[in-house]
């Protein structure tokens, strides 16, 4: 019996090592699965946060922690099998705050409604990746500019992390230090100095090491309150929310002029926006990981576009809103992961979330922020390879940098990042620099600001 145990344990650690190359990758069994639960522990608020935001729509609020968990585990499943990337997908923050707060809030749609649009852009999605021009964009992407979005998506991690540490406080005046009076603020700081040491004296698992210690040393100082803690509850059913979508609505909800300027302004809005924050994160991703293939291209870059095209239309159908790969991913990757393996354990993970919300909500922020502080750190490196000698490039790679954080938005820092490209190289005479999709893209990001 001993032995035929121990014979299907090696037929199966065979099959993880020839499904994902786990040793081609310069990885194993268990640093992704370290890999995969640091993702999850770091990326855990969003099944608290994104279901708050939703139902301030009026979506019914019965079902949304479900949903949200069906959608991360499906999501992140599908990379785990398909792309066989170490990435992580679920409703993204921004895409549902301006659901929220735009198209249903500020335009008077119904959610129902604003559900069809995002079924809509999930549609378009689809059949750009699936034809020729997200290689055409890829391509056209300026290397100095490629580069400059690992380095932007960085420092949006880290002023992430910073912020909901308490580290950095955001006031109508500007950023600020926090309170290290606070017992939040000095438990972040403790959590980031230890995450620090370990990683410098290449400590295996040092991120996963970090917060669950800084969790554990939370409950004496009162910021791990474990009075959220509520035992093992069965999620709410998502009948409320499923197949809602109101095509007819939408279509029919105005004019029918001034109704289809509005419905394309959303979808144009949805899809751009979701487009190059899933290529800016994938890229950012791939830099830190060296996911490339032989050619030097992100490592199956067209099936994970596909995977998370196609879990935004699923979103729809559960009435959550457009999906995106997670930054968090990130710190995944600092402690190892390297395949689809370590979505593999992201993914179970938030399946045994459908009745752990009482234990995801007790881990502090104070305990995950440092991670992605950290990982802010590392990806910063690349600013090295970009040439600020030469303005035309320089300087557009500055924008994409800069305006990534300080608009909480990817898609934002490849907008300035692109038209400034487009502006400085035309100006000074270098227009056969300047690629035909380049022109394409600055006129789509013009549009884009113009009508929001």
């Amino acid at each position: 019996m001993e032995q035929e145990r121990h014979g299907k344990k090696r037929r199966f650690h065979e099959f993880l090592e020839n499904y994902y190359e786990l040793s081609k990758n310069g990885t194993d069994v268990k640093t992704e699965i370290i890999a995969g639960m640091t993702t999850f522990l770091t990326m855990a608020y969003v099944l608290a946060v994104i279901p708050g935001f939703l139902k301030e729509a009026g979506i019914p609020e019965g079902g949304l922690y479900t949903a949200v968990c069906l959608i991360a585990m499906t999501g992140t499943l599908m990379h785990a099998l398909f792309s066989k990337l170490p990435v992580a997908t679920a409703p993204g923050l921004g895409l549902t705050v301006f659901f929220v707060s735009t198209v249903v809030g500020r335009m008077g749609y119904t959610w129902q409604q604003g559900l069809a649009a995002v079924t809509i852009s999930g549609v378009v999605l689809v059949l750009v990746t699936a034809s020729s021009v997200r290689r055409i964009v890829l391509d056209g992407l300026p290397e100095n500019i490629k580069t400059a979005i690992t380095a932007g998506v960085g420092l949006f991690i880290a002023l992430i992390g910073l912020k909901s540490s308490g580290i950095i406080v955001a006031t109508e005046t500007g950023l600020f230090l926090g309170n290290f009076k606070e017992s939040s603020v000095q438990l972040s700081v403790f959590g980031l100095l230890l995450m620090l040491i370990l990683m410098a004296r290449n400590v295996k698992g040092a991120l996963i090491i970090s917060i669950i210690a800084t969790t554990l040393l939370g409950i004496p100082m009162g910021v791990t309150d474990l009075s959220k803690w509520h035992g093992f509850v069965l999620p709410g059913g998502v009948g409320d929310l499923f197949f809602k979508q109101d095509f007819k609505g939408l279509l029919g909800q105005k004019d029918v002029f001034s109704g289809l300027i509005n419905i394309v302004m959303i979808v144009l809005t949805i899809s751009m926006v979701d487009f190059f924050d899933k290529i800016g994160t994938l890229l950012a991703i791939a830099s830190k990981g060296k996911l490339y293939n032989e050619k030097g291209e992100v490592k199956n870059m067209k099936k994970a576009l596909l995977c998370e095209s196609s879990i935004t239309i699923i979103s729809s159908f559960f009435g959550a809103t457009t999906t995106s790969t997670y930054l968090e991913c990130t710190a995944g990757i600092a402690e190892g992961g390297r395949t689809g393996l370590a979505a593999f354990s992201t993914a179970v993970l938030f399946g045994v979330s459908f009745f752990l919300s009482g234990i995801v909500s007790i881990i502090p922020g104070a305990a995950t922020s440092p991670a992605l502080i950290v990982v802010g750190v590392l990806m910063l490196g690349v600013v090295t390879k970009i040439d600020f000698h030469d303005l035309t490039e320089g300087a557009p790679a500055f924008f994409a940098i800069t305006l990534m954080p300080f608009t909480m938005s990817v898609a934002e820092g490849v907008a300035g990042a692109v038209i400034s490209y487009v502006v400085l190289k035309l100006a000074t005479g270098r227009k056969k620099e300047i690629k035909p999709i380049m022109y394409i893209l600055a006129i789509l990001f013009i549009l884009k600001l113009s009508l929001t």
